[in-house]
């Protein structure tokens, strides 16, 4: 019974990194607060969203939710059988079971691909294999629908690339493989004004760009810290300059980066 103000919340959480957790009244006996299916959102700070049925039962979920986010070493799910009058001292005679399934930021792993051209149609559908949700922003409708069909995968169209810096999840890695580098700069300086919180940052191109990008970037008086983020070119070089071989190149590069940074 997951309504759509509780998946535009969970939507909501996920695209700013907070850590939640879902708790679900999955099945009952007898008499109880809530129904079946009745769902509530959890964050470090407490109830975010919905509803349990309140009371010792809601503050029961509560603690088992602040338990699951707490260690981000730990499960991420938990179900459990509650007498509300045995164990919750509640008058309701009934029991419940309940889910619970704790979504922590650690634990996702986010891509922001700008650019669905060639090198990131094939690049995507790599990614769709990992553990990871990917978002591949562009301005063009056509290359869009090429993508893969996947839920780990959102396609999002923008009238301009920079508008598309709203859709990077908070420490995201962030891929520029768009038409060229004058597509690319602009992202690049929007980035650096927000000072967002990104993981990598890397773009696609060879090293005369990378002079170029760098020199352009100093130019408009950006951050040598953030310019020096940058990885150009990005991808380890594995074989031919083919869209299949950069795209593995580049996954190969993106998954020693995030092991690096769990180490």
């Amino acid at each position: 019974m997951l309504d759509h103000d509780l998946l535009r919340e969970i939507e909501r959480l996920r695209q700013e990194g907070t850590a939640f957790c879902l708790a679900t009244i999955v099945d009952a006996r007898g008499s109880i607060p809530q129904v079946v299916g009745a769902a509530a959102i959890f964050t470090r700070a407490g109830l975010a969203h919905g509803t349990v049925g309140g009371g010792r039962l809601e503050a029961m979920c509560e603690e088992r939710a602040r338990a699951l986010l707490a260690d981000d070493s730990a499960a991420r799910t938990r179900f459990e059988r509650v007498n509300l009058q045995r164990d919750l001292g509640m008058t309701c005679g009934g029991e419940v079971a309940l889910y619970f399934e704790a979504n922590r930021r650690l634990l996702d792993w986010n891509i922001a691909v700008f650019g669905a051209g060639h090198v990131a149609q094939t690049l995507c559908r790599f990614l769709v294999e990992l553990d990871c949700r990917v978002v591949c922003i562009d301005t063009r409708e056509e290359w869009l629908d090429r993508l893969p069909r996947s839920a780990k995968l959102e396609a999002v169209k923008v009238a301009d690339y920079t508008a598309g810096i709203d859709r990077i999840a908070p420490g995201a890695d962030v891929l520029l493989m768009t038409m060229g580098h004058s597509a690319d700069l602009p992202i690049l300086k929007a980035i650096a004004a927000r000072e967002l919180d990104i993981a990598h940052l890397g773009l696609i191109g060879s090293d005369a760009k990378s002079s170029i990008v760098r020199r352009q970037l100093t130019e408009a008086s950006v951050r040598k810290a953030f310019i020096d983020r940058i990885v150009c070119p990005v991808g380890e070089k594995l074989g031919d300059n083919t869209p299949a071989e950069i795209a593995v190149g580049i996954v190969s590069q993106l998954l020693k980066l995030r092991q690096a940074v769990r180490a």
